[in-house]
C-alpha cells in the first residue's frame, strides 16, 4: 500500500466540499458524509472504550469491529459500493448469542451505567443507533447496501451486552430501572 495520507493539510475542504472515494466532491453536510461521519464517531468511541480494562474475548471482537467500521466507512465513502455482507451480520449475532449466554434474563429495563467500561459501551451503543438512523436515511435516498444498516443494528445490541457482561466483569450487576411510582419520594 502506498502513502495515502502524504499530505494532511490539503486546503481542499476549505470550500465545504470533501472528497468520496470515487473522486467526486460532495457538500460536507450531505447525508452520505453525515453517515461516514456517525460510524467515524461511533469507531473513536470504540476507541475510548478500548482503553479500560476488560476481558480479552471482549476485547478481540471490538478490535475486530473496528475493522469493520472502516469497511463499512469504505463502503459509504464510495456510492454503490459493496464490502459489508452478510458474513459481517452473521458474526456479530453469534458474538450477541456467546456473550449474552451467561446473562440473566431481564425483567426490568436497565440504565447505562455501573463500571466505567460498561457505560461507555452505553455510550456507544447510543452513538451506534445514531449511525444507524444516519445510513438508513441515506438509504431512504440514495444507493446503500442493506448490509450496512442491518450491521450498525446487529452491533448497537452486541453493545447492549457488552454493557451487561461488562459490569458482570466489574463486580457489578446491572443498574435496574426503578420506574417514577417505584422509586421513593426523598423528604422535602
Amino acid at each position: 500500500m502506498g502513502n495515502r495520507l502524504s499530505k494532511i493539510v490539503t486546503r481542499t475542504g476549505d470550500a465545504g466540499t470533501t472528497g468520496l472515494g470515487d473522486g467526486s466532491r460532495v457538500a460536507k453536510d450531505c447525508l452520505r458524509i453525515e453517515a461516514i461521519g456517525e460510524v467515524d464517531e461511533l469507531n473513536s468511541s470504540l476507541g475510548v472504550l478500548l482503553t479500560e480494562e476488560f476481558p480479552e474475548a471482549i476485547r478481540e471482537a471490538l478490535i475486530g469491529i473496528q475493522h469493520d467500521l472502516f469497511d463499512l466507512g469504505g463502503e459509504l465513502c464510495i456510492p454503490g459500493s459493496h464490502i459489508m455482507s452478510e458474513a459481517h451480520i452473521v458474526r456479530l449475532e453469534e458474538l450477541v448469542t456467546q456473550f449474552n449466554e451467561n446473562l440473566s434474563p431481564l425483567k426490568e429495563f436497565i440504565l447505562p451505567g455501573g463500571t466505567t467500561a460498561a457505560a461507555l459501551a452505553h455510550l456507544s451503543r447510543t452513538i451506534c443507533r445514531r449511525a444507524e438512523r444516519r445510513v438508513v436515511h441515506l438509504a431512504n435516498n440514495e444507493n446503500v447496501s442493506d448490509f450496512a444498516g442491518k450491521y450498525l443494528n446487529r452491533l448497537s445490541d452486541l453493545l447492549f451486552v457488552f454493557g451487561r457482561v461488562l459490569n458482570m466483569a466489574g463486580g457489578r450487576g446491572d443498574v435496574l430501572w426503578a420506574h417514577g411510582k417505584k422509586r421513593s419520594k426523598k423528604p422535602g
